[in-house]
């Protein structure tokens, strides 16, 4: 990361490094949640409960129950509640080396070339808000991870309260590491308003269950209402990491290869 002339006047920016290797695995990192979609279907294809699986009606974790029997009201049956448990776990790695790995420079410009970000110790924390909202946003997807991976390791029908305890880690912090972010990100980026609505929704959808102290007529519908935005959202904003990173690193090594003599210029097609 190098210093450079900031936005505020005689304040200093930080032009961060968009070309580095762990930027790019942590906004990969975050794409990759978007497996759970495959898995759901999949397991939701051999159920063997009764009555048969219904989006509305059954909660996304009776696909991951331990044992085959009487739960929650119904017969509970889910031959592949070991797949779906490894994506609830591969998702909570997921979004951890995301927070991990994910700059708060970088997330606070969404991975725009050439934007510039103030640290707090350089200026007021007015100016210094995006890279604080973008640590928050670390942590909250850290949280947020952790509880994905515990609702995996727990299964529901093993021990309810510390699944459930996962499961409102990430339906609480998820949704507003979203919201903050689609906030931060408006004027670096036209997706800014796409995550900021998958954040919105999910929280939401969130306040509301937790209004009605978890009594709905179609848990399946709004717990999907919850989690699906989160899964996208973070997609979403690994998908614009990724690719502006990816593009930064093929811009610095033409410029590494041109600086070598005797290497030709890179080859430039049409349009």
């Amino acid at each position: 990361m190098t210093t450079a002339g900031g936005p505020l006047g005689g304040d200093r920016g930080l032009l961060p490094d968009l070309a580095g290797r762990r930027e790019l695995i942590g906004g990969w990192a975050a794409i990759t949640l978007i497996h759970y979609f495959v898995v759901e279907a999949t397991a939701m294809a051999v159920w063997q409960g009764n009555p048969g699986y219904d989006r509305r009606a059954h909660v996304i974790s009776d696909l991951g129950a331990a044992h085959c029997g009487p739960f929650n009201g119904y017969e509970v049956c889910s031959p592949l509640n070991w797949l779906m448990n490894a994506s609830f776990v591969l998702q909570g790695v997921a979004m951890v080396l995301g927070a991990v790995l994910l700059s708060s420079a970088v997330l606070s410009v969404a991975a725009e070339p050439g934007a510039r970000v103030i640290r707090p110790r350089m200026a007021s924390p007015a100016a210094a808000f995006p890279w604080i909202a973008a640590g928050a946003v670390r942590v909250l997807i850290l949280v947020a991870g952790i509880g994905q991976a515990m609702v995996g390791l727990i299964p529901e029908d093993t021990d309810l309260a510390l699944h459930l305890t996962g499961a409102g880690l990430y339906f609480i912090a998820g949704p507003l590491s979203l919201v903050i972010l689609g906030l931060v990100w408006r004027g670096h980026t036209q997706m800014s308003w796409i995550v900021l609505l998958f954040g919105v929704v999910s929280l939401g959808a969130t306040i509301y269950v937790l209004a009605v102290q978890l009594r709905v007529e179609e848990p399946g519908a709004i717990e999907r209402t919850m989690a699906y935005p989160i899964i996208l959202g973070l997609s979403l904003v690994g998908l614009v990491v990724a690719h502006r990173v990816t593009r930064e690193r093929k811009a610095v090594r033409a410029v590494l290869r041109s600086s070598i003599p005797g290497t030709p210029p890179p080859h430039r097609t049409a349009g």
